[in-house]
């Protein structure tokens, strides 16, 4: 992992939250249809649904503050 990011968000059981919605993924790896990204030195994960949702923002490489 690089240093300068944190590690992923995650709850007492060890599951990944999504950054957006809160959505749990169970498991401590990041399911293949979760997206993933860094945004000011913290690695962020979004589920599939807010993914497909917000894609066009996405591909255009905006903030999710700004989605």
């Amino acid at each position: 992992m690089d240093e300068k990011t944190e590690p992923p968000e995650q709850t007492a059981t060890g599951s990944l939250v999504c950054a957006r919605c809160y959505a749990t993924a169970e498991g401590d790896t990041v399911p293949a249809t979760w997206l993933s990204s860094v945004e000011d030195g913290r690695r962020l994960h979004f589920c599939e649904s807010c993914a497909r949702l917000h894609i066009r923002a996405i591909e255009s490489r905006l903030d999710s503050l700004w989605w």
